[in-house]
């Protein structure tokens, strides 16, 4: 009885752990690079822009092409330093905002037309800065980051 009890218990025993691969690699192969060749296949390596050494050594066994990725220093911090200015811009807009409401607020509406007048014109000079901005950065782009 205990014997069918236990036979009953083992179909229904789920099997733990991962699934196994359909397809597993488990061939393996070593190479030996001296210290010319090994800064090389770094330097390669780095410019793939692959995950693993094994993706890329095996890329290049099979003649897979492969991208090399160059990250432009200048491009990054000119996108950077973009960015800083814009999240600026953002904080000149809210502050506009308040300040427009506390001048009708605290001001008589002549005094408050006249202080309006002064931050008009300073948001031109701002709207005229951000048209530089933006060709600018349509120039540079055309000139260095499409190629």
């Amino acid at each position: 009885m205990n014997e069918e009890k236990e036979n009953k218990r083992l179909p229904s025993r789920k099997k733990g752990g991962r699934k196994p691969k359909t397809n597993p690699a488990v061939f393996r192969y070593t190479v030996n690079f001296n210290a010319v060749e090994h800064a090389r296949f770094l330097t390669l390596f780095e410019q793939s822009g692959l995950q693993s050494k094994a993706q890329f050594i095996a890329a290049r066994v099979f003649s897979e092409e492969f991208r090399v990725v160059r990250t432009d220093r200048a491009a990054l911090e000119y996108v950077a330093k973009l960015t800083a200015l814009y999240q600026q811009f953002r904080s000149v807009g809210v502050n506009y905002n308040q300040v427009v409401k506390e001048l009708h607020v605290h001001f008589s509406e002549k005094k408050a037309l006249a202080m309006l007048y002064k931050l008009e014109k300073t948001t031109m000079e701002l709207i005229e800065l951000s048209r530089k901005i933006v060709e600018l950065s349509n120039t540079f782009e055309n000139q260095w980051l499409r190629k």
